[in-house]
């Protein structure tokens, strides 16, 4: 376990720790408020188990140990803390039925009320963990009793599964794979069998109907999976008001009693939602900072330990965390996948930078004036040949930035393309859309992507988005919002904009009937037209630095 310590010490750039002689207390029962129990393990320094030593609290449906026990937990019990980590109930041993996601205010609450009792709890915790661990935390975020200090919530947000179920667009390939993997995570060698079912898991998102994509990937239906497949985007789906109750914490934000130090990454599938629950944070006057770098959402970094120390710790203390700006951001941008630098602002989005208007031109021209002459480019998109997921916002494999070359030769992607920039050109904050659009069918998808291109000509994606239209038949005004980033195109770099219908199995592909996902069984090809000048003034607007 040293070794382990000594690598993932490197891996993520950490300080040595204090120490590495750990005591691990196994299964301790957590009785919850209808009787099930919890099995939690408590990590704490050997020779400090009884000198009430700050409680990081994470709440966990992915085990106890293994990744997760020789990992963060391990860490942060190395640094200060003392961790008690808990296995969500139905999990890993813990009482009851896991129902992903709609137990964790009560089940949270009762373990709380466990923790502060506990003869080795002197009365400071701090909730700590990412993805489902933070959405954990907020289910509980209004009701803290006061022994906790601080909240950590990292990639994660108030309304977590809810981004999977928007309305105008229906988000596939995560809920997909994250229902498949929490469905073997306990059998024999999980790690391996899951590498063996990525492909596997590809070939059922093909599946149609989508509702048998579990049945072809897993063998068995996933009550999960079909609840997801239930809730269709247009509106067919059942339960919705039961699905959002459950779900739903985004009124518990500003009820925070204490301090929050949130952590996302510019590719993570949860930034729009915990950019906006740090806004609601900002707006209430509540105590709370930002930090967002070049991650995807499982990215490994060191900057979830070091916070927990630095911001976590310090308050568990009752002491002030090193000075820095409410909002730190990794301004991305340069030669390099990591190339740009960190960066303090005083609140999101940041003050100083102004929408600017780029414009969809003849010929595949990106301007700072719309044409004169109405115009429209063709390109007709087939879901039996969706156009195809490339980097960009993915739980996992193929996330971030990646080449766009193959993806932009492809004809049902248009591009439209500044020339050379005379200088650079910083974006921070809030990206979108608005596209002038047409259908040959009543229902279809517009994504637009933003995209870096370099002095050797390769294309580099910065942020996108995607919203489904119905009424597409009709040509319409289409606003797309895209992922928030922090940018700096580089003198002698161009500016590119993609402009396609899909970006599978990313997203859900549009059948073109308007039948729910689930069910649909027919897939129509459509010619799709875009509009530009005379008029219909189609343009990305980014957040430009104005001073």
């Amino acid at each position: 376990m040293n070794l382990r310590s000594h690598l993932l010490q490197r891996l993520l750039g950490l300080e040595p720790p204090l120490t590495r002689d750990l005591v691990v207390q196994r299964d301790l029962r957590v009785p919850m408020a209808d009787d099930i129990e919890l099995l939690a393990d408590r990590w704490v320094a050997r020779g400090r188990e009884d000198d009430g030593l700050p409680v990081a609290l994470i709440r966990t449906p992915y085990g106890r140990r293994g990744v997760q026990g020789g990992g963060s937990v391990r860490l942060l019990a190395e640094r200060g803390f003392q961790v008690v980590v808990q296995s969500a109930r139905g999990t890993f041993g813990s009482g009851g039925v896991f129902e992903p996601f709609r137990n964790e205010r009560a089940d949270g609450l009762s373990t709380l009320e466990w923790v502060v009792k506990q003869p080795w709890c002197a009365g400071s915790v701090v909730l700590v963990g990412a993805s489902y661990m933070g959405f954990a935390q907020w289910a509980v975020a209004d009701s803290l009793p006061p022994e906790v200090k601080a909240m950590i919530p990292m990639v994660t947000e108030s309304a977590l599964t809810l981004e999977f179920l928007r309305t105008d667009g229906f988000s596939l390939e995560t809920p997909f794979e994250w229902g498949v993997m929490v469905a073997g995570q306990e059998r024999p060698f999980a790690v391996l069998r899951q590498i063996a079912q990525a492909s596997r898991n590809r070939r059922a998102l093909a599946t149609l109907p989508l509702s048998g994509a579990d049945l072809a990937a897993l063998g068995h239906r996933s009550d999960y999976l079909q609840s997801i497949f239930a809730h269709d985007t247009n509106g067919h789906g059942p339960d919705a008001d039961d699905w959002d109750d459950q779900l739903d914490h985004r009124h518990r934000v500003t009820g925070v009693s204490v301090p929050v130090s949130s952590i996302g990454g510019w590719y993570d599938i949860f930034l729009p939602g915990q950019l906006r629950d740090f806004r609601a944070l900002q707006e209430a006057g509540r105590s709370a900072r930002l930090t967002v770098g070049p991650w995807g959402h499982l990215s490994p970094h060191g900057t979830p330990i070091r916070e927990a120390v630095e911001f976590g710790l310090a308050h568990a203390r009752g002491e002030t965390p090193p000075e820095r700006g409410p909002v730190r951001l990794f301004v991305m941008g340069g030669a390099g996948e990591k190339a740009g630098e960190w960066r303090d602002f005083g609140a999101w989005p940041p003050v100083g930078y102004a929408p600017r208007r780029f414009h969809l031109g003849a010929g595949g021209v990106l301007g700072g004036e719309p044409g004169e002459r109405a115009a429209h480019d063709i390109y007709r998109y087939d879901p039996a040949d969706p156009t195809p997921a490339v980097g960009g916002v993915r739980m996992g494999r193929g996330a971030g930035r990646v080449a766009n070359g193959e993806l932009e030769a492809r004809a049902d992607v248009l591009t439209y393309t500044t020339p050379e920039l005379e200088e650079d050109v910083e974006v921070v904050g809030e990206v979108g859309a608005e596209i002038w659009f047409r259908s040959s069918l009543a229902h279809a998808d517009v994504f637009v992507r933003v995209c870096d291109v370099d002095a050797r000509g390769r294309s580099y994606n910065v942020c996108d988005g995607l919203v489904s239209v119905t009424g597409a038949d009709e040509l319409r005004l289409v606003r797309v919002s895209l992922w928030p980033t922090a940018y700096r195109f580089r003198r002698g770099h161009r500016i590119r904009v993609q402009v396609s219908s899909g970006a599978f199995p990313r997203f859900a592909r549009n059948t073109g009937t308007g039948e729910p996902h689930g069910t649909a069984t027919v897939l129509l090809a459509a010619d799709q037209e875009v509009h530009h000048g005379g008029g219909r003034a189609s343009a990305v607007v980014l957040p430009v630095r104005s001073e």
